[in-house]
C-alpha cells in the first residue's frame, strides 16, 4: 500500500539522506560500534544534511517544523542497518528540539540555538535517576535557590548523548510538591561539580553513548532555568507525544529493515534442494510478518499526521509506541529464526538488530507505562477520572 504522507521535498530530502549515510555513516559505523559513540562530527554533518532545520532562520536554521523530514531520517537510519549511530542526533532533533524552541527566552535562544543548528553544540536530556525510573514524580535531584543561581546536587543515569553532549536539560526537584515541584535547567559542559560517569557498556546500541551524569554543588545560573520554576513536569509531559512516535517511527522502520534483509536471504538461502522461501512455512509467517509491518505503518502514518497537525494525543502516542516497538521484538525475533545459525552471527544486520531492538520496549517509557496511559485514558473509573497527571508523569529517559 503507498504511503500518501509526504510531498516531492520530502522525497528529494530522503534522496539525499541515503546518500549521506551510505558515504559518511556505514564507512564508519564498525569502527563507532567498537568505540561506543559516534564522533561529534556526525552532527555537523547531520546539521548539514538538514536534521536540525527546525532552529529558526534568525539563529542559523531553516526555520522548518515538520516531523515528516525527521521520520525519513529515523526511516532510513533503519533500512541501512545503522539506526544506533543516528540516535544521538535524532534524540537531539525529536526529543530536545521542543525545549530548545518552546521553552527558551529570547536570549537563551541568541546563546544556544546558533551551536544547535550547525551541530556543533550536543544536547542531552536527563531525567532518570539510579533510583527512579519511569516515574517523574520520583526524580530526587534537588536544585536549591540561592544568589542568582541553583545549587544542583543529584545523579542521572541511562542518558543518551551524555559522553558528548555540551548542554543538558535536566529535570531537578525546587521544591517537595510531586509534579509542581520539578522544574528544568539547563547543565553545561565546564560547570564545577558537573561530572560524567562511564559510558555504560549496553548489550546493544553500541554506537550510541549512554553515561551516568552526576551534579556535586553545581552552581547554575537562574538564567539557565527552561520556562517557569516549578513548571517543569508540564514542560516534560507536553512533549511526550513528540517523543515516543519518534520512537514508534524507528520501531515500524527496524521491523520493515529486518523484513526486507530476511526476505533477500530466504530467496537465496537452499535447504533440501530449494530455497527456504519456497517452504510453506517461511511463506506463512512472512506473510503474517509484512501484514502486520503494513498495517501498523498505516496508525504511525496517522499518527505523524496528527503530529504535524498539532493534534496527536497523548494516548494515541502511546498507543503508536506500545504496538510499534512490540512488533519489532516479535519481528526480529522471528527473521533471526529465518535465519538459523547465520542469524546469531554478528556480521549480519539481523543479528545486531537482535540486541539493539530490545531497548525500544523500555525507554521512552515502557509496554507496561504505555498499556496504563492507554487504560486510563478511557475512564473506565474513578481512578482513570483522577489518575491523569500520574500516568502522564510515566516515562524513562532516552
Amino acid at each position: 500500500m503507498e504511503r500518501n504522507i509526504f510531498e516531492r521535498e520530502h522525497g528529494d530530502y530522503r534522496a539525499a539522506v541515503r546518500r549521506f549515510l551510505t558515504q559518511r555513516v556505514v564507512p564508519g559505523y564498525a569502527a563507532w560500534e567498537k568505540a561506543g559513540a559516534v564522533p561529534r562530527s556526525l552532527f555537523t554533518e547531520c546539521a548539514e544534511l538538514g536534521a536540525f532545520a527546525a532552529v529558526p532562520e534568525e539563529y542559523g536554521g531553516a526555520g522548518i517544523r515538520d516531523f515528516r523530514f525527521n521520520a525519513i531520517l529515523a526511516e532510513e537510519a533503519a533500512a541501512a542497518a545503522v539506526a544506533p549511530a543516528l540516535l544521538g542526533p535524532i534524540l537531539q532533533a525529536d526529543v530536545c528540539m521542543p525545549y530548545l524552541l518552546d521553552l527558551t527566552t529570547d536570549e537563551q535562544k541568541r546563546r544556544w540555538l546558533p551551536g544547535i543548528a550547525s551541530g556543533e553544540t550536543v544536547v542531552a536530556i536527563a531525567m532518570t535517576e539510579p533510583g527512579t525510573g519511569s516515574d517523574l514524580s520520583g526524580i530526587a535531584t534537588t536544585a536549591v535557590r540561592e544568589d542568582g543561581h541553583y545549587r544542583v546536587n543529584g545523579a542521572k543515569t541511562f542518558i543518551t548523548n551524555g559522553i558528548n553532549a555540551d548542554l543538558v536539560i535536566t529535570a531537578v526537584r525546587t521544591s517537595a510538591d510531586p509534579h509542581r515541584g520539578l522544574s528544568l535547567v539547563m547543565i553545561e559542559r565546564g560547570m564545577p561539580g558537573f561530572e560524567r560517569g562511564r559510558n555504560l557498556d549496553k548489550i546493544g546500541m553500541h554506537a550510541q553513548d549512554t553515561a551516568e551524569l552526576s551534579f556535586t554543588d553545581v552552581l547554575v545560573p537562574v538564567e539557565n532555568r527552561l520556562g517557569d520554576e516549578g513548571a517543569g513536569f508540564f514542560g516534560l509531559t507536553g512533549n511526550l507525544p513528540q517523543e515516543r512516535l519518534s520512537l514508534a517511527v524507528a520501531a515500524v522502520a527496524g521491523a520493515r529493515a529486518a523484513l526486507d534483509w530476511t526476505i533477500d536471504y530466504v530467496r537465496e538461502r537452499r535447504a533440501f534442494g530449494q530455497a527456504i522461501g519456497d517452504f510453506q512455512a517461511t511463506r506463512f509467517r512472512l506473510a503474517e510478518l509484512v501484514t502486520e509491518v503494513d498495517v501498523t505503518q498505516a496508525f504511525v502514518d496517522r499518527a505523524i499526521t496528527e503530529l504535524v497537525g498539532g493534534a496527536l494525543s497523548v494516548a494515541d502516542a502511546a498507543k503508536a509506541k506500545l504496538w510499534a516497538t512490540e512488533l519489532q521484538s516479535r519481528v526480529v525475533d522471528a527473521c533471526v529464526q529465518l535465519h538459523g545459525g547465520y542469524g546469531y552471527m554478528t556480521e549480519y544486520p539481523i543479528a545486531r538488530a537482535y540486541a539493539d531492538s530490545r531497548i525500544a520496549r523500555i525507554y521512552g517509557g515502557t509496554s507496561e507505562i504505555m498499556k496504563e496511559i492507554i487504560g486510563r485514558s478511557l475512564n473506565l473509573g474513578e481512578g482513570g477520572r483522577d489518575g491523569k497527571a500520574g500516568a502522564d508523569s510515566a516515562r524513562q529517559s532516552p
